[in-house]
């Protein structure tokens, strides 16, 4: 026989104490004293014994099993899953407020001819319902449940055993066993804790959905995210159109598949080809815009720069970046006004990623150049090339990977000329005319020839 109490542990040293305190006893660390669930045994006597010891399988003897995925409504969800929801797992969706994460879920659970309970802890059941209402969708098999203490709603689950379960947050669910309020680590962590042994004991699959906090993460505890065995990231301008789902953890699949969807008045619309929906206006010439491509995976999307330079308003020139990252743009430009002798000192620039999407690859950097020299001469870019490579420090430019991909896909789209790096080495010549360039002075003198 055993029993439960809580006490406060301290997440750098391990000392335990019987209440908060915001300095810890043991090893003097300020706010690292988080409330736990201790067991304590009654008996005193060690169950741990010879006779306790298991014998370990052969890994060769152990008989493999076929998992049945559960297929989803949203082909772009299940490429992002692997396939399918695995029986049995955890999933955690994560994303910014508004961007449309439970509207995702919601379709999901109203297309599947499943016995689903969508457990809300924001939202009575009479607000989910406007949200049906409004996607259009009536699906009998959907309950909807409306609650936050994670001893009801395993209560419930283990009655009605459905098939899928959707906590919708996680962050608003709390354990009567703690005295903290819901929200904090170890509410976060107990909770989930709880739902994985529910899931991994009835093979009932969870799928929740969480906030993030400022830096732009999963709020909560880290360990959250190694509890579960799948973190999605559903990213997104909410000013734009256009959704990214990104996985950061599958255990039963990739973690370089990506999903696109568009979010329109009837709910999120998933997007199979989206070369074409990102470039909007290609047959408007003006300077300053580039094309590039920007590997997600073993995706590749066509991307639109945008870049505008103008004299100085105010003794400091501004700098800024809207979807990619500012710190390598000020580099880009650094390395432009070292290079090519370009007076920037004296100029605002801007840039800007058309479709509100955030750029991380490093291939994108020939076109932000290409866009920022556009821009000051203004002269235009003709709307059939497009630009791969990387550009380091002394503005040489470096190869990239996946080229064949990146070519194929902009010969695909339309595009017949290429600038590469000297170095990169293609075998999509015959398709496309390749335009190599060693430096960013031998790529700015060949930039606006026919």
């Amino acid at each position: 026989m055993s029993k439960s109490k809580t006490v406060f542990v301290c997440q750098n040293c391990g000392h335990t104490a019987p209440k908060w305190s915001g300095k810890c006893n043991g090893c003097d660390s300020w706010n690292t004293l988080i409330e736990e669930i201790h067991e304590v045994s009654k008996s005193k006597k060690s169950n741990h014994n010879l006779n306790s010891f298991r014998e370990p399988i052969g890994i060769n003897l152990i008989a493999g099993s076929k998992i049945e995925r559960i297929v989803l409504h949203f082909a772009e969800f299940n490429r992002v899953l692997g396939g399918g929801i695995v029986p049995g797992s955890l999933v955690l969706i994560g994303g910014e407020p508004g961007i449309g994460k439970s509207t995702l879920i919601l379709q999901t659970a109203l297309n599947l001819n499943r016995n689903v309970i969508y457990i809300s802890g924001e939202e009575s059941e009479s607000q989910i319902k406007l949200r049906a209402d409004r996607i259009g969708i009536n699906n009998k098999d959907c309950s909807i449940l409306s609650e936050t203490c994670i001893e009801n709603i395993l209560a419930t689950l283990n009655k009605l055993m459905p098939e899928i379960v959707i906590i919708d947050s996680v962050q608003t669910v709390f354990s009567e066993e703690l005295s903290s309020s819901p929200g904090t680590i170890s509410q976060i962590r107990e909770c989930t804790r709880q739902l994985q042994i529910f899931a991994k004991k009835t093979g009932i699959p969870v799928i929740l959905i969480g906030h993030i906090n400022k830096e732009g993460e999963i709020a909560g505890p880290m360990v959250l995210e190694h509890i579960v065995d799948t973190v999605i990231q559903f990213e997104g301008d909410s000013n734009h159109f256009y959704r990214l789902l990104r996985p950061k953890k599958n255990r039963f699949g990739a973690t370089n598949e990506i999903g696109v969807f568009e979010m329109s008045a009837e709910g999120l619309i998933e997007i199979s080809d989206p070369g074409n929906i990102l470039l909007t206006s290609r047959d408007i010439h003006l300077s300053g815009v580039a094309y590039a491509t920007m590997g997600e995976g073993v995706r590749t999307l066509m991307l639109e720069v945008q870049a505008l330079t103008s004299s100085a308003v105010y003794s400091s020139p501004q700098r800024s970046a809207n979807g990619f990252d500012s710190r390598r743009f000020q580099m880009l430009l650094a390395v432009i006004e070292k290079r090519l002798s370009l007076r920037l000192a004296q100029k605002d620039v801007f840039l800007n990623i058309a479709g509100g999407l955030k750029v991380n690859d490093p291939a994108v950097d020939l076109a932000v150049v290409a866009a920022v020299i556009s821009s000051f001469y203004d002269k235009r870019i003709a709307n059939n090339i497009c630009f791969i490579g990387e550009v380091g420090l002394s503005g040489q430019i470096r190869p990239v990977s996946y080229s064949d991909k990146r070519i194929g896909e902009a010969v695909r789209l339309g595009f017949n000329k290429v600038f590469i790096a000297a170095s990169q080495k293609v075998e999509m010549s015959k398709y496309a005319e390749l335009v190599k360039v060693s430096d960013i002075n031998d790529f700015a003198g060949k930039l606006f020839r026919n």
